[in-house]
């Protein structure tokens, strides 16, 4: 049976560099801007790890929080997700280099994300 763990969590930010330096100062988590987005990722040894996203209104709003579970089958989580009840809100879309993610909402609204890793370029 595949593991369902958490990992990834995203904080919205509306500066996400001010974040990570806040936590890092904070808990001593390693950060580091991604490459060209106002997405700043952080370290949380042992783990999981995340990211600061930027508040944009649409996709984050403040407060938003968004726990990413690892599976092996996005298509079939989603499908899952909707035959107990939830909504698919955004279906597999590639992160060049890391993997697949999606969003689903549980029956409370919650959204939640699911990430497949893939081959690192």
């Amino acid at each position: 049976m595949p593991t369902h763990n958490i990992v990834h969590v995203e904080l919205a930010a509306h500066d996400p560099a001010a974040a990570g330096k806040f936590y890092h100062e904070l808990f001593g988590w390693k950060t580091e801007p991604w490459q060209g987005q106002e997405y700043v990722m952080f370290d949380a040894e042992p783990g999981p790890g995340g990211g600061f996203p930027k508040v944009d209104g649409k996709d984050f709003k403040p407060g938003d929080v968004v726990v990413y579970v690892a599976t092996d089958d996005i298509e079939a989580s989603l499908r899952k997700a909707e035959h107990l009840g939830g909504k698919t809100l955004l279906g597999r879309t590639e992160i060049q280099g890391m993997g697949w993610f999606a969003f689903f909402a549980d029956p409370t609204g919650n959204r939640v994300g699911l990430y497949t890793s893939g081959p690192r370029t």
